[in-house]
């Protein structure tokens, strides 16, 4: 089983301490490392690794939430950009992910992709959220999610 299958399982168990609220085509989880703060991901439900793979609805519907959980993550976290990356070719999590990054001027040395930050100081221990910060970040982000829903839903969408 890939690390992000069993990831969503541990959602569907009620033991991953990171998730913050199910979509339809994915769930939306906290990063575990907090270097660029408000960190998310978004979990597609469907075990694929390419986005051209997923049925059109399905992909169309995925690619929307995505979008609400970028601007949800801006909102939350007062970012000044944010930073879309869709992943799926690692070693140990061939499953298709987006990671979520609130971006601010200043959060790296220079301008540039999350990944220049070196691994070591990306998933540093001290880049963990405390157990409160991870619970208030949660509700941010949740509350933001669920706005742009409920707007969405209201027929107000642009």
């Amino acid at each position: 089983m890939c690390e992000i299958c069993k990831r969503i399982e541990w959602i569907k168990k009620g033991e991953n301490p990171y998730f913050v609220t199910e979509l339809e085509t994915g769930y939306v989880v906290i990063g575990d490392h907090q270097h660029f703060k408000g960190y998310c991901l978004f979990l597609c439900k469907e075990h694929e690794v390419d986005l051209h793979r997923l049925p059109l609805a399905f992909r169309t519907r995925f690619l929307e939430e995505m979008a609400i959980v970028g601007e949800a993550a801006y909102h939350a976290f007062g970012a000044e950009k944010i930073n879309y990356e869709l992943l799926g070719n690692g070693q140990n999590s061939q499953h298709l992910h987006w990671h979520i990054f609130p971006r601010r001027t200043g959060d790296l040395s220079k301008p540039g992709p999350v990944w220049m930050l070196p691994a070591d100081e990306m998933y540093a221990d001290s880049n963990r959220p405390s157990d409160n910060e991870l619970e208030e970040m949660k509700r941010q982000l949740r509350e933001k999610i669920n706005e742009s829903r409920n707007y969405i839903v209201k027929g107000n969408e642009n």
